[in-house]
């Protein structure tokens, strides 16, 4: 088994800007951050396209990098082997309809470009029929031989599994729920403007 390692980079075009010789000594080596109550950062980095893309996005709509990388790393989590709709965007993201478009619209041909794949790199994990072992990227690879343990102590696998697909599908049938709350708000709000234009005649 071979491990990959990357190549040397030759090219330093983009060193200066990078790490610019300004480097003050600080006063202080050891710096302890406060406790606060911050909102968690999102797992999605902004590349130099996305920048490029929010940039041009600006120009038309109030956006920030953070709201972008925290609306395409939604985007990402909510979706699977199977991509969310605009709809599904739409309730994951809950924000002005026409900048979800333009995101969702840009979100949908970069995973085009990158075939399919997450935008957030993952560990990439042992498959369940153990056809990965000879794959060097594999992080994490299951024991051989399941582990004795003692026999008051029972781990259960296959209820943990029937756990998470129990969660999966709850999620699901609640998107499935909201999805049909806003179609039957826009029947009722339909049937309202029919009935007003009738007694207008």
């Amino acid at each position: 088994m071979v491990i990959p390692v990357p190549e040397a980079e030759r090219n330093i075009t983009h060193y200066e800007s990078l790490y610019p010789g300004e480097f003050k000594m600080p006063k202080q080596l050891i710096h302890i951050q406060p406790f606060s109550l911050d909102t968690e950062q999102p797992d999605y980095d902004l590349d130099s396209e996305d920048e490029t893309f929010v940039n041009k996005l600006k120009k038309k709509m109030e956006i920030t990098a953070l709201q972008f990388e925290e609306m395409i790393d939604r985007l990402e989590k909510g979706s699977g082997q199977q991509l969310v709709t605009l709809q599904e965007a739409k309730l994951l993201l809950k924000d002005d309809d026409e900048l979800i478009k333009e995101v969702f619209d840009y979100w949908s041909r970069k995973r085009k470009v990158s075939k399919g794949g997450s935008l957030i790199p993952n560990v990439k994990q042992e498959k369940r029929d153990g056809s990965s072992t000879s794959d060097p990227y594999v992080a994490f690879r299951r024991r051989t031989e399941k582990m004795q343990t003692r026999k008051n102590r029972k781990n259960d696998e296959a209820s943990y599994e029937k756990m998470l697909k129990l969660r999966r599908d709850l999620s699901r049938a609640v998107t499935i729920l909201e999805m049909i709350k806003r179609r039957e708000k826009s029947k009722r709000e339909l049937l309202h403007l029919t009935l007003e234009i009738v007694e207008k005649r």
